[in-house]
């Protein structure tokens, strides 16, 4: 079979999937899909059936990194500032502070493990120990935007975690840019290679020449199929551009995201052409980031298993002592950083972006840990955040009210109008902004599109 055909058909088994299955699932059975999409890479790939072989896999090296420029550009479609301000600045610091002590705790507590396990110099372990840090602070939107669309999004809890997970989109993104600048290697015959400071600046202008040229391209369109033509050929080039000097494709395109956004008129019409085609990307590169994983799992066990129970500790602890420490405990509680446990495309997107810079220690190992923590959260992300907010819902609304927001397939628009207008209707579309992006559906304000 040809590489061509092998394409076509993947791209359209995603497409189907995303238009027949994942909606109904989500809704009726509160189960996010995606795990299973990078199994059938798994299966497809050299590892297991070699239908998907390594010639074939490196010659889709384009799709998938366009693939990633479309999540990144995604992440940044949310960051609208007239929506931002509008944002309680307690609601920023704790997402923020949840976010820097994920990164910090698990990049530094792998960097000094895998120095002691792996017989690797602090500074080798580090490039690793920050990449499955910034793997870490990713949280799965999917599963906050199944729940939220029974039970509305105004409640503190709700918006809470839908602001975090942008947040967390955006630091891990960040992260993961900088570290490959820091990491970059210095070009053969150039007298004066870039430092890392020099590489960063690098890659923020190419997000942002990408962005204000495209802005002047796309100006008053509207029709949704020229839309496209011209979003891909704006992550083409910024993604491409930024894989061609070995740096993240995801931090630029995250910078043409958030300039369409704040300066196009048609900013609503950019945002749903960005969002018809995620889901497909999200599920392709999902079977793609499967076929390309190669485990060694003897070896690696001990890492990626220090891996989860350190994500785990540093969500739900970060999220513990930002609020501790702020006057949201009684709205939030404690324990709202459980709901950010659930992974999805993004945590994949990172590790396979570190993955393709196989300059950098141990790729395969950081890839792994994300290929992991995504098959063991994704399915159960939904029901995380429902065990988190359900009992504020009970307590605000009232027993019989909760039971009747939780009955399977209930949709916010048919939620009961309570006095304290927890469960107002959203009348924007259902496009849920997958884990792919780490990002929420209505901007990082929460507020509708």
């Amino acid at each position: 079979m040809s590489a061509a055909l092998t394409l076509v058909l993947i791209v359209a088994v995603a497409y189907l999937a995303t238009h027949l299955a994942f909606d109904w699932i989500a809704r009726r059975l509160l189960i996010v899909s995606g795990a299973e999409y990078l199994v059938l890479g798994i299966l497809l790939g050299p590892q297991v059936s070699g239908i998907l072989t390594g010639d074939t896999l490196d010659s889709f090296a384009p799709f998938t990194t366009l693939a990633l420029g479309w999540i990144g550009a995604i992440v940044g479609m949310q960051f609208f500032l007239p929506n931002l301000v509008r944002i309680r600045g307690i609601v920023f610091r704790l997402a923020f502070v949840e976010a820097i002590l994920t990164l910090t705790f698990v990049g530094g507590l792998l960097t000094v493990a895998m120095a002691w396990m792996l017989d690797m110099s602090y500074v080798q372990a580090a490039f690793p120990g920050l990449a499955m840090g910034a793997i870490a602070t990713v949280s799965a939107p999917t599963g906050i935007q199944v729940v939220a669309s029974r039970i509305g999004r105004r409640h503190p809890v709700v918006h809470q975690l839908e602001v975090t997970s942008a947040l967390d989109a955006a630091v891990a993104i960040a992260a993961i840019g900088i570290l490959l600048c820091i990491g970059h290697p210095s070009p053969i015959g150039i007298a004066r290679p870039l430092t890392s400071t020099e590489w960063a600046v690098v890659t923020l202008g190419i997000g942002v020449i990408g962005g204000v040229l495209f802005h002047l391209f796309l100006g008053e369109e509207r029709d949704i199929d020229r839309l496209f033509i011209s979003l891909a050929g704006a992550i083409i080039l910024t993604s491409g551009a930024a894989a061609y000097l070995s740096l993240s494709p995801l931090l630029p395109a995250l910078i043409v995201g958030a300039v369409l956004v704040n300066t196009s008129d048609n900013r609503e019409e950019i945002e749903r052409t960005l969002l018809t085609a995620e889901r497909p990307f999200y599920f392709v590169l999902l079977i793609f980031a499967g076929a390309t994983w190669e485990p060694s799992l003897r070896s690696w066990a001990l890492p990626v298993l220090l891996f989860l129970a350190a994500r785990g500790v540093g969500k739900i602890g970060g999220a513990r002592l930002a609020t501790r420490f702020s006057d949201e405990k009684e709205a939030l509680g404690l324990d709202w950083g459980r709901a950010l446990l659930g992974q999805g495309g993004l945590a994949i997107a990172i590790g396979l972006d570190y993955l393709q810079h196989g300059r950098l220690a141990v790729p395969n190992l950081v890839f792994t840990a994300a290929v992991a923590s995504v098959l063991l959260t994704d399915l159960s992300s939904a029901r995380l955040v429902r065990s988190v907010v359900m009992p504020f819902v009970t307590r605000d609304m009232g027993p019989e009210i909760a039971r009747t927001l939780a009955e399977p397939g209930r949709k916010e628009a048919d939620a009961p109008a309570t006095d304290g207008d927890v469960a107002s209707p959203d009348p924007s579309p259902d496009p849920t902004l997958e884990a792919t992006t780490g990002a929420a559906p209505d901007d990082a304000t929460g507020g509708n599109r």
